[in-house]
C-alpha cells in the first residue's frame, strides 16, 4: 500500500512539473519579414552628382538661384543610394542649364561696358590694334559659347576681360598725360614729365613683346610720375591764379567797383574767399578753378563800373547842354524884351 502511494506521488510530481514547465515556455511568434537591404550608392552615381554640382558652382548658380540651390544642396546631403545621387545630379544639371545663359550675358555686359569705356577715352585712336586684339578674344568667347564649350567660353571671356582691363590701365595713363598737356602743366615739372614719358614707352614695348607683367609694372610707375607732375602743376597753377585774382581784385577796388557794382563785386569776393580757404587746405585744383572764376567776376565788376561811369558822364554832358540851351534861350528872351522896351 505504501509502495503504491509512493508511486502515485512520484507520478503526480512529474505531471505537475511537466505542466509548470509547459506554462513557463513562451509561446513562439512569427519573426517579422526582413526589410529589403538598401541599394548602396555606386561610385559612378556619386561622381555624377559631384561633377554636376561642381559644374553648377563653377558658373555661379548659387548666386542666380539661391533658394533652388539650397534645396539641391539639402537633397545632395541626404542622398544615400544610387537613385538619390542620380536624381540630385539631374537637379544640378537643370540649374546649370538655367544659369549658363545668365552667366554668359553677365560676362558679355562686363566686356561691352569695358570696351565702351576704353573707346570713349580716346586711347584706341592711337592704338587701334590693341582694341582689335581684345575684340578677337571676346569673339572667341562667343564662338565657344555657341559651340556649347562653356568652360572654354568662360576662360576666353576671362582672357578678354583681362585684356580690356589692362588696356583701361593704359588709357588712364594716357588721359592723365593728356590732362597735363592740355593744362600746360609740363612747364611746372618738365623733368618728371620726360621721365614719365620714357617709362610709359617702356611699358608699351613690354606689352607689345607679350610681357604684360612688366608692362603693368612700368605703367604703374609712369602713372605715378604723371600724377606727381599733375599735382605739382595744380599747386603752381593755383598759386598763379591766386596772384592774378588778387591783382584783379585790387584793380576793382581802385575803380570803386565794390561801390558802383556792389553785387557783382561781392560775388567775386565770395569765390575769392572760398578759394583762399581751399588753397590753405592744399586742395589746389578746386582752389585754382575758384580763383579763375573770382578773377573773371572782378573783371566784370570793373567793366560794369566803367559802363556806369560812362553813362553818368554822358548824362551830365546832356544835362549841361540842356542847361546851356536853357541859358541861351533865356538870354535871347531877355534881349528881345529889352529891345522891345526901347
Amino acid at each position: 500500500m505504501r509502495r503504491n502511494l509512493f508511486f502515485i506521488l512520484i507520478v503526480l510530481s512529474i505531471v505537475i512539473l511537466t505542466g509548470v514547465s509547459c506554462k513557463s515556455t513562451p509561446k513562439t511568434t512569427e519573426e517579422p519579414a526582413a526589410r529589403p537591404a538598401q541599394t548602396a550608392a555606386s561610385p559612378a552615381s556619386v561622381s555624377l552628382a559631384t561633377e554636376a554640382r561642381k559644374r553648377a558652382m563653377d558658373f555661379e548658380c548659387p548666386a542666380y538661384f539661391p533658394s533652388e540651390w539650397e534645396s539641391a544642396e539639402a537633397q545632395f546631403t541626404a542622398a544615400n543610394d544610387t537613385n538619390a545621387y542620380n536624381a540630385v545630379a539631374a537637379v544640378y544639371d537643370e540649374l546649370f542649364k538655367k544659369t549658363v545663359p545668365l552667366y554668359a550675358q553677365a560676362r558679355e555686359d562686363e566686356i561691352i561696358a569695358a570696351r565702351e569705356q576704353l573707346v570713349s577715352s580716346g586711347f584706341t585712336e592711337y592704338f587701334p590694334q590693341y582694341l582689335k586684339n581684345a575684340d578677337d578674344l571676346a569673339l572667341a568667347a562667343m564662338e565657344k559659347y555657341e559651340a556649347e564649350d562653356y568652360y572654354g567660353a568662360r576662360d576666353a571671356a576671362t582672357a578678354a576681360m583681362n585684356e580690356f582691363e589692362t588696356l583701361l590701365a593704359g588709357a588712364k595713363i594716357f588721359l592723365t598725360r593728356q590732362e597735363i598737356i592740355d593744362r600746360g602743366f609740363t612747364q611746372y615739372d618738365a623733368d618728371n614729365f620726360l621721365k614719365a614719358d620714357e617709362v610709359a614707352q617702356a611699358a608699351i614695348e613690354a606689352y607689345d613683346a607679350g610681357n604684360k607683367e612688366a608692362a603693368l609694372a612700368s605703367g604703374e610707375e609712369a602713372l605715378l610720375r604723371y600724377n606727381i607732375v599733375l599735382s605739382n602743376g595744380w599747386t603752381a597753377y593755383a598759386a598763379d591764379r591766386k596772384a592774378s585774382a588778387s591783382s584783379e581784385r585790387q584793380l576793382a577796388l581802385a575803380d570803386r567797383a565794390n561801390i558802383a557794382s556792389r553785387e557783382t563785386f561781392r560775388e567775386g569776393d565770395s569765390h575769392f574767399n572760398q578759394a583762399e580757404e581751399l588753397f590753405a587746405a592744399e586742395t589746389f585744383s578746386e582752389a585754382a578753378l575758384l580763383f579763375v572764376e573770382a578773377e573773371a567776376i572782378f573783371a566784370i565788376s570793373r567793366k560794369e563800373t566803367e559802363e556806369k561811369r560812362v553813362r553818368a558822364e554822358e548824362a551830365i554832358r546832356i544835362a549841361e547842354e540842356k542847361i546851356e540851351e536853357s541859358s541861351g534861350a533865356a538870354n535871347e528872351a531877355e534881349r528881345i524884351i529889352e529891345g522891345g522896351s526901347r
